[in-house]
C-alpha cells in the first residue's frame, strides 16, 4: 500500500462557477437552483473540475461492478473519459467531413431552427432559445444518436493539450498521454461560445483544476464485443 498514490477529490459540483465565471452579469437564479432544483435534473453537470471527472469514472466503475457481482454477474469494462480521438469520431457520427456533428456548414436546419445551443450573435445567448445550458437531450442528435456534441456544454477529454498533438501523435492509435501537462483538452463548444467552437474538428483546452459554468462531461467505455461462446451458437 506504501506504493499506492491517493489524492483526496471533491464530491460536489463547484456550485460557485456561475459567479465566478460571470460576476458582472444576473445569475443568481442558477448559482441558487442548477445543482438543486428538479428542473434541472436532466441539465448536463457543470463545475467539476478534469479531476473530478476522472474521479466520478472510477466510482461509476466501481458501483456499477460491485452491482454485477452481487448478481453473480461478470464485471464490465471501466468508464473514463474519451480521448480527443475517440471525442472527435463520435461528434462525426460517421460523417468525415462534415463541419458540425449533424454534417451540414450550416446552424439552421431547413424548419428555421437553430441546430444546437450556442452564441448566435454578438451579446445575443437567446436567439437559438436557450439563455444558458437545456437539458441533455435537446435539439436533434447526429447520426450515431448522441446528443450535443457540439453545444450546450463543452467536454473533458482525457487528454493533454499540445498545439503541435496533430504532428507527433500516430494515426493508428491517435493519444499521447503528458501526465506533466496540466492543461486538459475540452471539446464541443457551449452555450457562451461562438459558432467556430462547435466545429468537430476545433480544438480548445482548460486547466485540469478549473471548474466552469459552461464544461461538463460524458463517459465511455472500451467494448470488446459478444463472447466466443455466444458467436457459436448463432452459427
Amino acid at each position: 500500500k506504501k506504493y499506492i498514490i491517493k489524492e483526496n477529490i471533491k464530491v460536489y459540483p463547484d456550485t460557485t462557477v456561475w459567479m465566478n465565471d460571470f460576476s458582472y452579469t444576473y445569475v443568481e437564479p442558477m448559482h441558487n437552483d442548477y445543482f438543486w432544483h428538479d428542473a434541472y435534473s436532466e441539465y448536463p453537470v457543470v463545475g467539476v473540475t478534469w479531476k473530478q471527472a476522472m474521479a466520478f469514472c472510477h466510482w461509476r466503475t466501481k458501483i456499477k461492478n460491485d452491482a454485477l457481482k452481487s448478481q453473480g454477474k461478470r464485471s464490465v469494462n471501466a468508464y473514463r473519459l474519451p480521448t480527443e480521438a475517440e471525442w472527435e469520431y463520435a461528434a462525426r457520427g460517421g460523417i468525415q467531413s462534415g463541419t458540425y456533428p449533424w454534417g451540414g456548414p450550416y446552424l439552421v436546419g431547413d424548419d428555421g431552427c437553430f441546430l444546437a445551443n450556442f452564441k448566435p450573435q454578438r451579446g445575443d445567448y437567446a436567439t437559438d432559445s436557450a439563455l444558458y445550458t437545456v437539458e441533455a437531450k435537446s435539439y436533434t442528435p447526429n447520426d450515431y444518436n448522441l446528443y450535443n456534441m457540439a453545444g450546450n456544454v463543452a467536454e473533458w477529454t482525457i487528454s493533454s493539450y499540445s498545439d503541435s498533438a496533430y504532428e507527433y501523435v500516430s494515426t493508428i492509435n491517435p493519444f499521447s498521454d503528458d501526465r506533466s501537462n496540466p492543461n486538459k483538452v475540452v471539446r464541443g463548444g457551449s452555450w457562451k461560445d461562438v459558432a467556430y467552437f462547435l466545429q468537430v474538428s476545433t480544438r480548445d483546452y482548460e486547466h485540469m483544476d478549473k471548474p466552469r459554468s459552461y464544461i461538463g462531461f460524458r463517459t465511455v467505455q472500451d467494448y470488446m464485443g459478444e463472447t466466443g461462446e455466444k458467436d457459436r451458437r448463432k452459427q
